[in-house]
């Protein structure tokens, strides 16, 4: 089947102008039972699922879990704070990206410093700092994703003629994944460049072990 490479670009480009945060004023000030936090997050995060319909943004498991591997402090007589959604938050755009251990010492200066403070300067303001900065990396993010699909789109003029469609969205995919590769690479070495006293191999697990836990260990409530 053919595809209009013009539609696919315009269609990447508009997904991400519906990629919106979750203000830290929409999250409610009271405390919140489990599946209140589940639905909350459903409710917010839905559309940027792959399968909006079928996959669940955040499960009692992944909770549980989360607590376990000191993400996430653990609930208060079985209530969640707001600064436990915007841990939640946080975990949820990281663990697509890196490893449990990697985390685990991303967030633990945050939850030191921040995490239920009672200070001006809280978790929701390093939350709605670094989360103020989407709207500006969208838009370079669109010129970024322009440029390579037309780099892309001058690939693979020798190849057959019935096999350059395909091998041009190949070649886009790679482009994308090399770039996702690297910053991934980057993100580690810098976390990896704060941790002290520990030898990095050792302490982090792959994200296959992480997936597996996530899904299977812990009790459901």
């Amino acid at each position: 089947m053919t595809i209009n490479m013009e539609d696919l670009l315009n269609s990447i480009v508009e997904s991400l102008d519906r990629i919106e945060h979750i203000k830290a004023e929409d999250i409610p000030d009271i405390e919140l039972y489990m599946d209140q936090v589940t639905t909350f997050m459903d409710t917010h995060l839905k559309n940027s699922a792959r399968n909006p319909q079928n996959d669940k943004i955040l499960t009692k498991t992944m909770i549980n879990n989360y607590a376990k591997n000191d993400l996430l402090p653990p609930p208060v007589k079985k209530k969640y704070s707001k600064d436990h959604v915007l841990l939640l938050i946080f975990i949820y755009y990281y663990k697509g990206i890196l490893s449990i251990s990697d985390i685990q010492e991303l967030l633990r200066p945050i939850k030191n410093q921040f995490f239920c403070n009672g200070e001006p300067f809280n978790l929701s303001s390093v939350y709605e700092e670094v989360f103020g900065l989407e709207r500006e990396q969208t838009a370079v993010m669109k010129t970024d994703l322009e440029e390579k699909f037309r780099t892309a789109q001058k690939t693979f003029a020798d190849a057959p003629e019935d096999s350059q469609e395909f091998l041009r969205i190949f070649s886009f995919i790679c482009m994308l994944s090399f770039d996702v590769y690297v910053k991934t690479l980057l993100i580690e070495k810098i976390i990896d460049g704060f941790v002290t006293g520990k030898d990095g191999k050792e302490r982090k697990k792959t994200k296959a072990q992480d997936k597996r836990e996530e899904d299977h260990s812990g009790m459901e409530d």
